[in-house]
């Protein structure tokens, strides 16, 4: 029998709900950039230090820091992006984020802001016009604000499927 997790208590009130709208435009932007193919713009979304970890469900449960994807701090992130726009070689791909279900906490720990969110990536290959399910989980976020502009500290995408079904080559 499972027993129901706990959670915190979510952001209320008057600055609970700016900050929720916040974090919607600023999931909105970061979808936008991505479904665009705009990864030169993808980097600004995070702090000097942040990281970025793509892992499965089964990893992030058993506490093991195994990634498909890891990168620590934005000049790691920057390096990715270039890679992928400049040498890699990969099937052309169509993206559609969908980011939903967003959680806010209060704010803590110094300014932190933790928040999760569910998300779901359609990929469209374009030797194969029908879309399909690439990657469905949760975004589990660490913002700070960087001269007053929300900011990523920390953005770990936990996926649920068990298998990715084609190369992991765009951020998620």
């Amino acid at each position: 029998m499972m027993t129901a997790q706990k959670f915190p208590a979510p952001a209320v009130g008057v600055d609970g709900l700016f900050l929720r709208l916040e974090l919607e435009a600023f999931n909105a932007e970061y979808a936008r950039v991505l479904d665009d193919g705009d990864l030169r713009q993808w980097p600004a979304f995070f702090t000097d230090d942040a990281t970025y970890v793509v892992t499965a469900r089964e990893n992030y449960d058993a506490n093991l820091p195994v990634g498909l994807i890891y990168c620590e701090g934005k000049g790691m992130m920057e390096d990715r992006a270039l890679a992928i726009r400049e040498t890699a070689m990969f099937a052309p791909r169509y993206l559609r984020h969908y980011i939903t279900n967003l959680l806010v906490e209060p704010v803590k720990d110094g300014g932190t802001i933790h928040a999760t969110a569910n998300y779901l990536v359609l990929e469209t290959l374009l030797d194969n016009p029908e879309a399909h399910i690439h990657q469905t989980g949760r975004y589990i976020d660490r913002f700070v604000r960087v001269d007053g502009a929300l900011r990523l500290k920390q953005r770990h995408c936990v996926y649920d499927n068990l298998m990715v079904p084609t190369s992991l080559v765009l951020p998620i």
